[in-house]
């Protein structure tokens, strides 16, 4: 089994059809497509590599991302989507982690991996693309696709758990091919008529949906920005038919809310899946409103892609059914082929009503996380994934999340952890303790706010900690306030009570 097949089986199905576009041109058919990237994967074998290794990914979205996925696939390798905005010390611990053996850039990232490779003291070999040496692997002979097994890791997909620490989720063949399958029967049917537009990180769910379209024979839009712009997206459906997205909730809102969306041609917008944070229930509202039925609804990990629960396009519609908005506040129901259950802190099933801990069981649950099997353990204990979210069932199967246990912060559809932002601020001598929660915010879902309790007499400037967290992790991690307090709440156990904490924003 191996992924690639999927592309080699469209080319030879529809091989004149288009694969490829950029912007509103057409770049590439999926003959084309196939071809260069069986050479490009014989470029990789020419240079020594070997099934299971490793290739890192840092780029912006753009032409040649899902090239070098398939070619990876192609020659046996796994592959390592890395989030294009970290930190270059959160690059630095990927590739050393990881133990990439290549790591394919964009231009404008090139001088951060190089600097990353360096503190990591990684002998990665760092390919730019479309450089000499991109061009040079492209000129290799054509090779023939590697045969894998189907537990064989396709994509580890670096998330994060309560140490801050990022984990590597080991996604096989067969979970992708799972995910695939289970697109076209719970989120949305395709054909090679149809198109994905690629303005959210290809590194994450979008990259990710390259594989049903590809599946199917369709078309891959790649914005000329190489991300979201409203106005982008918006001109771009006046070019190509059906075209499906993956957003976060605050992509939708910020084109609902653009005033080019007035009086412009939507008609070949077919679907948006959003999700990776909450919607809010007005949001939905609005959103519905402007775009008419084309939102689905998916909540899902990294360790369980893309969908464990989905709101299906009739369930955003069905107005008249008389828990309507405690649907539209739902994540939806569980995909066909997976088992999912509510349970108490024994890991016993609770009741309908009742709240505890999301657990799942399926075939597109990760085999574990690399290098690290006691936290694979503890995910998957008793052969179920627990997913740190606590949720509850109504009697019709819909899923509403009430909490996420792990305190993760979903801000524009990413997760930031607050231990992370926490280990950063302590760094400085001035801090002696502090908290790092989210709070709602109508354009980004949440945003960061750090409590802060000094060592001293003085606290340090809220300049001086945002530049703290610059040098150490991505901007878009860092506090948007904070808030300077004598004592933090705690309980009789000394644990700090975020929930008091939440209360006071």
């Amino acid at each position: 089994m191996n992924l690639a097949a999927l592309l080699e089986k469209s080319a030879r199905r529809f091989g004149n059809r288009p694969a490829l576009a950029l912007g509103p041109d057409l770049f590439s058919s999926y003959q084309k497509t196939a071809e260069r990237v069986a050479r490009l994967a014989g470029g990789l074998l020419n240079t020594g590599l070997r099934p299971g290794d490793r290739i890192a990914i840092a780029m912006k979205n753009c032409l040649a991302y899902s090239d070098v996925l398939f070619a990876a696939w192609h020659a046996g390798a796994t592959a390592v989507p890395m989030n294009a905005k970290l930190h270059s010390r959160e690059f630095a611990y990927m590739l050393d982690h990881s133990g990439a053996r290549f790591c394919f850039v964009t231009e404008d990232l090139e001088p951060v991996i190089r600097a990353a490779a360096t503190e990591a003291q990684s002998r990665v070999e760092i390919i730019v693309i479309n450089s000499r040496g991109y061009d040079g692997l492209l000129s290799a002979s054509v090779v023939p696709l590697a045969e894998l097994a189907p537990d064989a890791t396709a994509w580890i997909f670096y998330t994060s758990g309560t140490t801050g620490r990022p984990k590597g989720a080991m996604l096989t063949h067969r979970n992708l091919l799972m995910m695939t399958v289970g697109y076209f029967g719970d989120v949305d049917a395709i054909d090679e008529t149809e198109s994905l537009l690629h303005a959210a990180p290809m590194s994450h769910g979008s990259g990710l949906y390259i594989l049903p379209y590809v599946a199917k024979g369709a078309c891959q839009i790649i914005p000329e920005s190489g991300g979201f712009d409203p106005r982008e997206v918006i001109e771009l459906l006046a070019t190509h038919a059906k075209v499906g997205c993956f957003f976060a909730p605050t992509m939708v809102s910020r084109l609902i809310n653009d005033p080019g969306i007035s009086g412009a041609d939507i008609s070949n917008l077919k679907t948006i899946v959003y999700g990776g944070g909450p919607m809010y229930v007005a949001d939905c509202h609005r959103a519905l409103d402007v775009l008419g039925p084309k939102l689905v609804q998916i909540y899902g990990q990294g360790e369980a892609p893309m969908t464990i629960t989905g709101l299906s396009r009739a369930a955003h519609m069905d107005t008249d059914h008389p828990r309507y908005l405690n649907r539209l506040a739902s994540v939806g129901t569980a995909r066909t082929d997976l088992e999912v259950r509510v349970v108490d802190g024994d890991d016993r099933p609770l009741p309908i009503g009742e709240i505890g801990e999301i657990c799942v069981r399926g075939d597109v649950v990760m085999r574990g996380y690399w290098e690290n099997p006691q936290a694979s353990a503890e995910s998957l204990k008793g052969g179920w994934l627990h997913t740190g979210d606590m949720g509850t069932f109504d009697e019709d199967g819909f899923l509403t999340l009430k909490d996420r246990s792990k305190d993760v912060i979903i801000s524009g559809g990413t997760n930031i952890y607050p231990r992370e932002v926490e280990e950063v601020l302590l760094r400085h001598e001035d801090v002696a303790e502090v908290s790092v929660i989210g709070r709602p915010d109508a354009d980004w879902g949440e945003e960061v706010v750090a409590f802060v309790v000094a060592a001293g007499d003085t606290a340090p400037g809220e300049a001086v900690l945002d530049q703290l967290c610059l040098d150490h992790i991505a901007r878009f991690k860092r506090p948007k306030a904070y808030v300077f307090v004598e004592e933090l709440p705690k309980n009789n156990y000394g644990k700090i009570l975020k929930t008091a904490l939440r209360e006071m924003v």
